[in-house]
């Protein structure tokens, strides 16, 4: 009898060992797609790993539902296979399981799945391992910076040159050289001139005639002799205290800036005309940009520029377009720009490369996406709704303005819908596929109208 009760003892423990290893086995059988964190938290591993309290990492299989760590997987009602289609992607399917020339198994098709509403639905487990992110549609300033290369240029209005007016001949020049900075009213050099001198004598005897008043009644045409050779007004006050004719005349700066020019050589003849010195004001210059074609409905005149110097790399200037010149380069199809910026510690110096960035932001925000949730054929724009529950809608959509990783969406999204933002190629590929297998297992060929070839039109 012990014999017996020991026998049966042994048999049904051995019953149990085999039902406990029973799911063990099956799962040992199984290759896990990757390890998920066992708290629930969002990490993940390709290979067995444990935690920072020493917990393994749970296996995932490609037949598992993405559940959260502490909800109860519920028994799902069977579904019915329709048929199943080749793994490679090939257009044959096959009505009953079998495999590829290479072994692989064919993938099932089940009910559901080929819903012709327009969507594409995917698994939970595939749109977990290809990594689909989405990103609800919001509005944005669309800042759109546009960038160009350009020259730094003298302002033409800054400019001075001295000639003389009659014929004259240097006496003497200043120490003043080309690269010279010189102050308004600086001495430049002194210069006699017959015609100069006779005007001279003529204003002095005119203003020494006086009438009983004591009022002056010439003088003021011989004054104006001397303002239309270009007489320094100095040198006409001179004559007025001293009462006496200079035998030369001394020629003064007349403005702040940098000697350009020197032509001026003591003892030299100068005849009417001749550039003696050319001196320009560079406490503000220009930047003549070259925009490219394409940017030039961005830019507008007034619109705030930022101005980075090769020569100065960390170190930058600001200022204001001026004037888009009206005309279009035939060669470069670029459109010059003027730019005018400050330059009170003249740093910056005639013809020195720089780069400008443009700001073209809109104040008024819009409706926008990210740059790579638009799928473009260059024809044709969509983007992927996620409609929830795996399924996504390819959408055709019309856009504006690009800038800071955005695009504006003119029509096809409302705000608030959520757009894929990662594998949306993927899930396009996945749904031409779709829909092509849907085609050959309804036994005539038809065009990816389902899918997002009806979006997409040529997409391939």
């Amino acid at each position: 009898m012990k014999t017996f009760r020991r026998l049966t003892a042994l048999v049904l423990g051995f019953g149990f060992a085999l039902v406990a290893f029973a799911p063990v086995a099956s799962a040992a059988n199984r290759t896990p797609l990757y390890y998920r964190d066992p708290s629930g938290a969002a990490l993940w591993s390709a290979s067995p790993r444990t935690d920072d309290r020493g917990r393994a990492y749970l296996p995932v299989y490609d037949d598992d539902q993405a559940l959260p760590a502490n909800a109860k997987p519920q028994a799902e009602a069977p579904r019915k296979i329709l048929y199943y289609r080749n793994p490679m992607g090939l257009a044959d399917t096959s009505p009953v399981p079998k495999k590829d020339s290479m072994g692989m198994n064919y993938v099932p098709v089940y009910e559901g799945d080929d819903i012709d509403d327009g969507t594409v639905k995917l698994s939970s487990g595939k749109i977990q391992r290809s990594g689909v992110k989405s990103e609800p549609v919001a509005r944005r300033a669309i800042r759109v910076a546009v960038r160009a290369p350009g020259t730094i240029q003298l302002d033409e209005r800054r400019i001075s040159v001295i000639a003389m007016r009659a014929e004259s001949f240097v006496q003497k020049v200043s120490d003043v050289t080309t690269g010279t900075r010189v102050t308004a009213g600086q001495p430049l050099m002194e210069i006699y001139s017959s015609a100069v001198a006779s005007a001279a004598a003529e204003y002095l005897a005119t203003i020494t005639s006086k009438t009983v008043g004591g009022v002056e009644t010439f003088g003021r045409g011989s004054r104006q002799r001397l303002v239309n050779l270009d007489v320094p007004e100095a040198a006409i006050a001179e004559m007025d205290k001293t009462r006496t004719a200079p035998v030369t005349i001394r020629w003064s700066a007349p403005r702040d800036g940098v000697v350009l020019e020197r032509n001026a050589v003591e003892g030299m003849r100068a005849n009417p005309g001749d550039v003696l010195f050319r001196i320009a004001d560079t406490t503000v210059v220009w930047a003549l940009v070259d925009v490219a074609e394409r940017d030039l409905g961005d830019i507008a005149v007034g619109q705030p520029v930022s101005v980075r110097a090769r020569s100065f790399p960390g170190r930058t200037f600001t200022g204001k377009i001026a004037i888009v010149y009206p005309q279009v380069n035939r060669e470069t199809r670029t459109v010059r720009v003027r730019i005018e910026l400050a330059n009170p510690d003249a740093v910056l110096l005639p013809d020195m490369y720089v780069d400008a960035e443009i700001d073209t932001a809109d104040a008024a925000p819009v409706l926008a996406v990210p740059d790579s949730s638009v799928l473009d054929t260059g024809s044709r724009q969509a983007v992927l709704v996620d409609k929830g529950e795996g399924r996504f809608e390819p959408r055709e959509v019309k856009l504006g303005r690009r800038g800071g990783g955005y695009i504006e969406v003119r029509d096809g999204l409302a705000d608030g819908e959520a757009v894929v933002t990662s594998a949306n190629f993927l899930i396009d590929a996945e749904s031409n596929l779709m829909a092509a297998l849907k085609s050959f297992a309804d036994g005539a060929p038809r065009t990816s109208d389902a899918a997002s070839g009806r979006a997409m039109g040529d997409h391939k």
